[in-house]
């Protein structure tokens, strides 16, 4: 039985977790994030792997920063055959990736060397990619750049968005380690270099990144708002106040408005102008200061006085 260690932080790591359990490795500790203040009160909350691990009477570490740590000394000196990690959030040092005899390995939620980095599944559907999928791999210094393992692709479809397609990749990211380690244990996996000249990197989304600019194509606004769905959101402006798109719909309409114009209020929600000449059906929103609500409650409620013709994402000047 391989003694593993096993670094991982948010739902995603959860399932990867569990299926080292259920396939009778001996997880001798989980290495996860700090509490951290969640929440408009900002109440100190546990990430998801720590609750998991407790409930399974796994101890946990958790080091603010690996490097240089006492953490560190702890982990290296529990001697682990290896280290699995999976959105872990931080780069491991050199004496770490050293310490097992079976090296680190790493499931990372992208088909490697496409998207390395934090936000892989973000950036995998604000592209329009048609397929992204799991890689599993020895972990090197540097981001996302170790030897490939195994991998495996998985489908995105028109109506995925972050928290569906999160999903999708956690449960293959599980299924894959599991027939991924039996080779590791045996040291007979096989291992293949990236080719780094085709690196891509999805960096931790920026706030610039957020804000909807309607001058692009239905296709590429559409692809925003779901890459960022249920996290961060996407969002405009509306009156000169910040109005979080939460959902669309692609819909058959051709104009000749200028982009970002309200070009007609349905039963569904409002119809926005795209940079294409084309429209988005606006179906779920949350405007300033308020609850995210269906956009037909919004035109029936607080957006009742909302115009056809009005601009959103601009400044009234």
């Amino acid at each position: 039985m391989m003694k593993v260690i096993f670094m991982g932080t948010p739902d995603f790591s959860v399932p990867i977790l569990n299926q080292l359990i259920e396939d009778k490795m001996d997880v001798i500790a989980v290495v996860t994030q700090p509490d951290r203040p969640s929440g408009r009160k900002k109440i100190m909350t546990p990430p998801p792997v720590k609750v998991e691990a407790l409930s399974r009477n796994i101890p946990v570490i958790q080091p603010e920063k690996l490097k240089g740590s006492e953490e560190l000394q702890r982990i290296v000196s529990l001697e682990p055959d290896i280290i699995v990690t999976a959105a872990f959030g931080q780069l491991l040092p050199p004496e770490l990736l050293a310490a097992p005899k079976l090296g680190c390995i790493n499931v990372h939620a992208s088909l490697l060397p496409e998207l390395r980095g934090g936000a892989p599944i973000h950036h995998a559907i604000m592209q329009g990619k048609k397929e992204t999928g799991i890689t599993i791999m020895y972990m090197a210094e540097k981001l996302d750049a170790g030897d490939i393992i195994s991998q495996i692709k998985v489908e995105i479809t028109e109506q995925d968005n972050v928290a569906t397609l999160h999903d999708k990749l956690s449960r293959a990211g599980a299924d894959l380690l599991s027939q991924t380690l039996p080779s590791i244990a045996e040291q007979s996996a096989e291992r293949r270099e990236q080719n780094h000249a085709e690196a891509t990197f999805a960096w931790n989304i920026k706030r610039e990144e957020e804000q909807i600019d309607w001058t692009r194509s239905q296709t590429e606004i559409y692809n925003q708002i779901r890459g960022l769905y249920p996290w961060p959101v996407a969002y405009t402006l509306y009156r000169d106040k910040t109005m979080k798109i939460l959902k669309a719909e692609k819909i058959e309409m051709k104009h000749d408005e200028d982009p970002g114009v309200i070009l007609d209020k349905t039963s569904n929600g409002p119809i926005i102008s795209t940079g294409d000449s084309a429209a988005l059906l606006i179906t779920e929103l949350q405007p300033f200061g308020k609850k995210k609500m269906s956009a037909a409650d919004f035109l029936r409620g607080a957006g009742s006085d909302m115009e056809i013709g009005e601009r959103v994402g601009k400044r009234n000047e």
